[in-house]
């Protein structure tokens, strides 16, 4: 098997793919995924071959530049008094806004504020709201510039901060000046159970969109008042496991509720900067993503 910038998870060997999920979300280390991948290489294709073609490479899969001309972007710090202290965050709209526009909270995987997901909250700033990512790791220096080092660095983070700072950059998006009347959150992994979260925990938030993220208590989809929208990866047996009591019980409350489950995809199937991307899925979620909070946000 040549190890090719663009390969897909069918690529690999699905214990292959299955360790690489336990790496990125720290059930094992460097070492364990590629002495377990060493197992299942083909002829000629080493472990840490095999690792690299599976990381992340930010700049071939960029979608829309920094410095596109269609958008104002900057970086901003807001107050959390009940979290760190302080929450940086990447805030972008587009150059021609009129008037006030619909907020997105856009939530990382559990790596920090790295190029994709600016990446994508340009995205979601092209599509006409007012997008703002904030950046869990500022307490601890920012996106290092290196997923392993901000995997790392994401594990030291005091979680209940950290909910409260997610929190606060939501309530903070909720009073900007040239956002309104409706706010929703979008996440990814860790972001997708932080948009959960904040589903349960916000109740003025009009819609989220979790992708591939944990679920929250079943016992608490009764507090829920925003419309959800709800993305899984088929072979994804950590975030699996809850996804259909979690389900019925949103249901079973009254929340506004859609549910998709992408058949063949990975966990991680929207994140274009890896194999696990699944271009067929990841272009259906982002366009019933952005109807979603169209019909949400905007009505």
């Amino acid at each position: 098997m040549p190890i090719e910038p663009r390969l897909s998870a069918r690529d690999f060997d699905p214990e292959v793919m299955r360790l690489f999920d336990q790496y990125v979300h720290g059930r094992i280390d460097r070492r364990g995924f590629l002495e377990g991948a060493a197992r299942h290489a083909p002829i000629g294709v080493t472990a840490a071959m095999l690792l690299e073609a599976l990381n992340p490479r930010f700049a071939e899969a960029q979608q829309v530049k920094p410095d596109d001309a269609r958008l104002v972007a900057r970086f901003v710090e807001i107050d959390s008094p009940a979290g760190y202290g302080k929450v940086r965050g990447y805030l972008v709209k587009r150059k021609d806004a009129a008037g006030k526009l619909p907020g997105v909270l856009v939530v990382h995987e559990n790596r920090g504020l790295n190029p994709h997901i600016e990446d994508v909250t340009r995205r979601v700033a092209l599509e006409n709201f007012v997008a703002f990512a904030p950046d869990a790791l500022f307490p601890l220096g920012g996106y290092p510039g290196d997923e392993d080092k901000a995997r790392a660095a994401f594990a030291k983070l005091d979680q209940v901060k950290t909910r409260e700072d997610f929190a606060a950059a939501a309530e903070w998006l909720r009073a900007l000046g040239d956002v309104g009347p409706r706010v929703g959150v979008v996440g990814f992994c860790y972001g997708g159970a932080m948009s959960n979260l904040l589903a349960v925990r916000l109740p003025w938030l009009a819609a989220a969109v979790p992708f591939y993220g944990g679920s929250q208590p079943t016992a608490d989809a009764a507090k829920i008042k925003a419309a959800l929208m709800i993305h899984n990866a088929e072979k994804d047996d950590w975030v699996n496991t809850g996804a259909a009591a979690y389900e019925q019980a949103l249901k079973a409350a009254g929340v506004r509720l859609q549910a998709f489950s992408y058949p063949g995809t990975q966990h991680g199937f929207n994140n274009d900067t890896t194999p696990r991307y699944d271009e067929p899925a990841a272009r259906l979620a982002w366009q019933r993503t952005v109807a979603f909070f169209n019909a949400q946000l905007r009505t």
